[in-house]
């Protein structure tokens, strides 16, 4: 089944992608939930003369994505936290104190939804690396060092 999708769906493409994925996947999932809908000629046309009028749009947005990635490319953040004696960290490290980090080192507003981090949680002090996703194929890697306070 060939589909266009609507939004970003992660592990399946980007927004205006033109797909093929099997039939019970599109029909029971991405078109219920409006992520995506069917590919006809008409809307294959839509599609086509969409993505030409927005290639030089996303030229510019990946330049920007490029530029951040350039200004964060060898950041290494240090987060106070408060831990016990043992170096376990009362609560644990997220994505928003990891923004706001960033937005007081560099200025600069990066959204807590993009920022990963290699490890599921970090509830101990020390070293550690986060991948910011600014854009598609556009990413940095940060060292954090999580020291107790």
């Amino acid at each position: 089944m060939e589909i266009i999708l609507t939004q970003d769906v992660n592990g399946v493409g980007y927004k205006n992608d033109l797909l093929t994925v099997k039939d019970g996947f599109g029909r029971n999932y991405l078109i219920p939930k409006g992520y995506a809908v069917v590919a006809s000629d008409s809307k294959k046309k839509a599609l086509a003369e969409t993505k030409k009028q927005q290639a030089y749009k996303e030229d510019k947005i990946v330049k920007e994505a490029e530029a951040i990635a350039e200004l964060l490319k060898d950041l290494e953040l240090t987060i106070g936290v408060k831990a016990g004696t043992s170096g376990k960290i009362f609560g644990s490290v997220n994505s928003i104190m990891v923004a706001n980090a960033i937005k007081e080192a560099k200025d600069l507003d990066i959204d807590r939804k993009k920022i990963h981090f290699d490890e599921d949680h970090i509830k101990e002090v020390g070293k550690y690396a986060a991948t910011i996703k600014l854009y598609k194929d556009v990413k940095v890697d940060i060292s954090l060092d999580v020291i107790g306070e």
